[in-house]
């Protein structure tokens, strides 16, 4: 009894002694020393520390291991028996550490962004390399492996050996806690004022909470277990230094601005996936790492769930990715005794295999299946950031609010979608005649919103709203300087770069008329035609400009590129004026324009076709409000404009797109197959432009890297054909093809929203003006009337010419509008544009007026014949025409290239692709070329095919129709 009595009072006091000492100094004092390092580099954001210096490292791999914002490098250290450090060390590698130090503590250091500390670690790359004389092994742990990811996709991978990481997520669309899908967090994140979110720091404490309220059970029994344990320690002081480094000494402050940039770039937005995240003013992707990975993947990891970091195989296509799958949590995977048995054996194994000394560690394979996303996980790296920041997370009730957010996905799905549209087309349905609308007004809203965000990508580098801002207020000081006025008509000759942008811009805000020039275009006539008296050049078209007689020519934009190319020509540099010297007079109003004026000159055809199109601020905001509304732009989305900025498509659609829909415009300097998905990959592109045929290089191309798992969603665009639409799906799936039909001066836009139907056009888009269309007299070129007098109507699939109704309010700068069309008094516009309606209302373009073919039967439209032969699944292009037959009529011909030339053409497949067409719209020759030529927009070109008139018999090469409907070989 008095041996009892004494043993526990003796445990009471040791109880009470070690619980003193815990109290008074946060833990018991287990005499573990950190392992010795030296403070090779000290910078502004980090220090570089070299542990075990002095010894025997020139052989040794390196290892440059990165932590997490919210932790501190200790995590690499926390005592001698789970030192990440000491068993790299003990295994031959040679360790380095980035210590971001305690943020709260470091002067300016609650003021850093990712973009710091991105730029920190490839400093620290730079600096292990020139002292080690070695590529570098870059190692990070949670979101320090994000920062060792997003610094190799930086460099290219220059420098890097290889890449391990320990729970580090790349795909941000897998789900939040409770099972809520991502897109909702996505959403909210979006929402957030960016003062709010990037105006305070996150206390360590907060982000402490966060993680074990992610395992509220194993947090409560670690301290019922370690206060039940008091009186003994010898048992509690081998792991004392791990539970005091968790519970309190591990945690630092996350800093605002890098908590408001990691929600908007990787939650937000999830460009780790995607491509096209920010460091500095340098646009960046994953798809750019080459290098080897390592992925270490935590089977029951709770804020970094599986799916979520082998999406590194998606977002690093030309990456080897491997894997090891260790059953442990978060912490597990590097912090404890699993992580000094598995992990870091396994870490020092692979550096050996990758310096060519050792095979493959035995728990580390590649990664297959990467593209196999869960269901469902439990988590998110949207919870990975929220739960970090603010401390959210639980467990309970996952499997109800999985089910449930399940049951509503579509229904959240539409209604966000609404939200977003709903707004743009009741705004265009109130855009009146003299409401003030403008490309210049909708970017100065979109600057006052969020001068941060960036508006566009060119040449690997990203421009915010505010700077372009600036720069398009700096060229409107220039314009008035030379003279320019509201309403004045100003030539822009300048090849696609972000001064032509701003000069547009600028000129829009002015109330000026941009008239959009083509460098490989007649300038003479397009001048005469725009009725422009000055024309300002880039230093490429300059010497054209200056040359040109009547016009007064300047130069602006270049920079470096001008060299001697505009040195001694007779032209103004507005680059030296100083728009602050430049006095603003009385008459300017920054965006003046009304909804009725004119706006933009665009030129389309060429030669005796060359044609120019009017477009007023109604016309440009009717596109741009559709383009966004139908594509669903948001500031998610980055629209890639491959084609040049005086084309309608890249005003219309890909710029004023981007405009209204608040979404980042990536500048293309030219289409090149080649090089096509390497920019979509740095820029994350989601959503690229297209005009008729110019995806058929890219569709025929062989396979590209940056092909796999890319994040484009849509192709936009109009003219492509029904055969390549399907090739485009096919091949780039899960994208799909969003075509347009949009008179270029008449105010209808047709649009295929579900893409259900390739080939066809869709249906008017609301909030344009209306459409209706007319039974077409195909002899005489004019709508036909009825007994009445009116314009009479087509029935379901009848061939007709699309009208567009005219506004009383456009009616005075529409060019001649027909009137009474269908009602006294109605004015309507003529596209001259042959359409067909189905029976479910999409309309299907027929042929365009001047593509009619006149035959000894009748009038043949192209349209039938160029979808038919298109089906063909051997056939690339079709061009169909007509050959003059000698007594005034033509001979009804079709060109076909082919995909692959040495395929044979079989007669029995013409007749039954044909089938589909009525036999008197049947082309009479059928005939296979190289090539089909195309404009610089990659329209087919049908007038060199019909120049050449009849193929030559016997080539094997042209087939004719006999009188029975059969095809055979022209002998």
């Amino acid at each position: 009894m008095t041996t009892s009595l004494l043993r526990l009072g003796a445990r009471l006091g040791a109880t009470a002694q070690n619980a003193l000492e815990v109290a008074r100094f946060g833990g018991l004092d287990t005499d573990e020393d950190a392992s010795p390092y030296e403070v090779v580099s000290a910078q502004r954001v980090y220090r570089l520390r070299h542990y075990f210096p002095g010894g025997d490292d020139a052989e040794r791999p390196v290892v440059l291991l990165v932590p997490p914002l919210m932790i501190t490098a200790e995590v690499y250290d926390i005592s001698s028996r789970v030192s990440a450090v000491r068993v790299l060390r003990e295994l031959g590698a040679d360790p380095w550490v980035v210590d971001f130090g305690a943020p709260e503590r470091e002067p300016g250091g609650l003021e850093r962004t990712i973009t710091d500390h991105v730029l920190a670690v490839s400093d620290a790359v730079d600096r292990v390399r020139k002292a080690t004389g070695r590529d570098v092994h870059v190692a990070g742990y949670s979101q320090g492996g994000m920062f060792a990811y997003q610094a190799a996709a930086y460099r290219r991978s220059e420098g890097v050996a290889s890449l391990v990481t320990f729970g580090s997520p790349a795909d941000t669309s897998v789900g939040l806690p409770f099972g809520v899908p991502a897109w909702l967090a996505a959403e909210g994140a979006g929402r957030l004022p960016e003062g709010l979110i990037g105006g305070f720091a996150v206390p360590g404490w907060v982000t402490r909470t966060g993680f074990q309220l992610l395992s509220p059970v194993k947090s409560v029994r670690s301290r019922v277990d370690f206060v039940l344990a008091l009186h003994d320690r010898e048992r509690l002081a081998p792991r004392e230094r791990q539970r005091r480094f968790l519970e309190r000494e591990g945690w630092v402050s996350w800093p605002g601005p890098a908590l408001a940039e990691f929600i908007r770039q990787f939650i937000a937005h999830n460009r780790m996936l995607t491509g096209g995240f920010v460091i500095g003013d340098r646009v960046v992707t994953l798809a750019d790492i080459s290098c080897p990975v390592l992925a270490f993947v935590g089977e029951v990891d709770e804020i970094a769930p599986s799916a979520m970091v082998r999406a590194i195989g998606r977002a690093a296509p030309r990456a080897r990715v491997y894997e090891a799958c260790l059953r442990a949590g978060h912490f597990g995977l590097v912090v404890g005794s699993l992580a000094v048995a598995q992990t870091w054996p396994a870490v020092a194994e692979w550096v050996r295999w990758r310096e060519g000394d050792g095979d493959l560690p035995e728990i580390v394979r590649p990664m297959e299946g990467e593209e196999q996303a869960a269901a469902s996980p439990p988590g998110g790296v949207a919870a990975y950031g929220l739960q970090l920041a603010v401390g959210v997370g639980a467990n309970a009730a996952r499997s109800a609010v999985v089910t449930a957010a399940r049951a509503v996905h579509g229904v959240r799905q539409i209604a966000r979608e609404a939200g977003q549209n709903l707004p743009r087309l009741a705004r265009l349905e109130r855009i009146q005649a003299d409401t003030p609308m403008s490309m210049g007004l909708l970017l100065d809203e979109q600057a006052d919103r969020a001068p941060d965000d960036v508006f566009f990508l060119y040449r690997g580098r990203a421009y915010t709203q505010a700077a372009a801002k600036g720069r398009i207020d700096a060229v409107v000081r220039g314009l008035i300087h030379i003279g320019v006025r509201q309403g004045d008509p100003v030539g822009v000759l300048m090849e696609t770069r972000p001064t032509a942008l701003a000069l547009v811009a600028a000129l829009n805000r002015l109330g000026a008329v941009a008239v959009l020039l083509r460098p490989d275009g007649d300038l003479e006539r397009e001048a005469a035609l725009g009725q422009v008296d000055r024309i300002i050049a880039d230093p490429e078209n300059a010497a054209r400009a200056a040359a040109l007689a009547g016009v007064r020519a300047y130069l602006l934009g270049g920079g470096q590129v001008r060299g001697d190319r505009t040195r001694g020509l007779p032209l103004t540099d507005m680059e030296r004026i100083d728009p602050d010297q430049v006095a603003v007079p009385g008459w300017y109003r920054p965006n003046p324009g009304r909804a009725s004026d004119l706006a933009f000159v665009c030129f389309t055809g060429d030669g005796e076709h060359l044609r120019a199109n009017r477009i007023t601020n109604r016309r440009w905001a009717l596109s741009a409000f559709g383009t966004a509304s139908s594509a669903s732009l948001s500031a998610a989305d980055t629209v890639f404009s491959i084609t040049p900025l005086q084309h309608p498509s890249a005003l219309l659609m890909s710029l004023g797109g981007a405009v209204a829909g608040g979404s980042r415009l990536a500048l293309a300097t030219a289409y090149d197959p080649e090089t096509f998905w390497d920019e979509a990959r740095r820029y994350g592109v989601t959503v690229a432009s297209y005009t008729w045929t110019l995806l058929r290089d890219l569709v025929n191309a062989p396979p590209h890297p940056g092909e796999r798992h890319h994040a484009v969603r849509l192709f936009i665009g109009s003219g492509m054909p029904r055969g390549l639409w399907r090739r485009v799906e096919e091949r780039f799936a899960p994208a799909r093809v969003l075509e347009f039909y949009a008179s270029t001066e008449a105010e209808a836009i047709l649009v295929n929203l579900t893409g259900k139907k390739p080939g066809s056009l869709g249906r008017p888009l609301p909030g344009g003006a209306g459409v209706r269309l007319a039974r077409y007299d195909l002899e005489n070129g004019r709508p036909e009337q009825g007994a009445d007098g009116f314009a009479v109507e087509c029935a379901p699939d009848e061939i007709g010419v699309l009208l567009v109704r005219v506004t009383p309010g456009a009616a005075a700068s529409t060019r001649r509008p027909l009137r009474g069309v269908f009602a006294p008094g109605d004015a309507w516009l003529s596209t001259g544009d042959l359409f067909r309606r189905d029976a479910d209302g999409d309309y299907w373009l027929v042929g365009r007026e001047n593509e009619l073919i006149r035959t000894a039967e009748g009038i043949v439209p192209p349209g039938p014949i160029r979808d038919a032969l298109g089906d063909l699944p051997y056939v690339d292009a079709v061009a169909v025409y007509g050959v003059p037959a000698g007594d005034g009529t033509e001979i009804a011909a079709a060109a076909i290239s082919l995909r692959d030339p040495d395929t044979q053409v079989k007669p029995v497949d013409l007749a039954e692709a044909l089938l589909r067409v009525p036999p008197e719209m049947r082309p009479a020759l059928v005939r296979v070329v190289d090539e089909i030529p195309v404009t610089g927009g990659r329209r087919l070109r049908t007038a060199p095919l019909r120049a050449e008139g009849m193929p030559r018999a016997g080539d094997g090469r042209a087939y004719v129709r006999d009188s029975a409907g059969a095809y055979r070989l022209l002998a």
